[in-house]
């Protein structure tokens, strides 16, 4: 039976629920594009090096279900689509800077 430390508290649920989804694959390098400018799929594709098509796909759908992107069907010939940031989406700007800023800090 493992018992919780009187200083250690468990894990929020918000932090986890979050963490679930930042730490699947691709999703930080698709924020970081986004936050850059990219707009649409060939932009991204071309900014997460090594994402397949179909892959890509996917987290962007697992963004827009989160909240963080919204897409937008631009009606051209042919259509174009678009992804945006949502305002909730633009909120995460400041930790990935966070986690630039400390990946370039020197170890040790």
């Amino acid at each position: 039976m493992s018992r919780i430390s009187p200083r250690c508290q468990p894990v929020p649920q918000e932090v986890r629920q979050t963490a679930d989804l930042l730490e699947r694959r691709w999703q930080l390098s698709i924020l970081y594009a986004a936050l850059s400018g990219a707009l649409r799929f060939n932009e991204f594709a071309a900014a997460v090096a090594g994402i397949s098509p179909r892959m890509l796909s996917e987290r962007l759908r697992d963004l827009e279900a989160a909240g963080l992107i919204e897409r937008k069907v631009i009606p051209s010939s042919p259509p174009t689509v678009e992804y945006r940031l949502t305002p909730r989406g633009r909120r995460l700007g400041p930790i990935i800077d966070a986690m630039r800023a400390y990946a370039r800090e020197p170890v040790g």
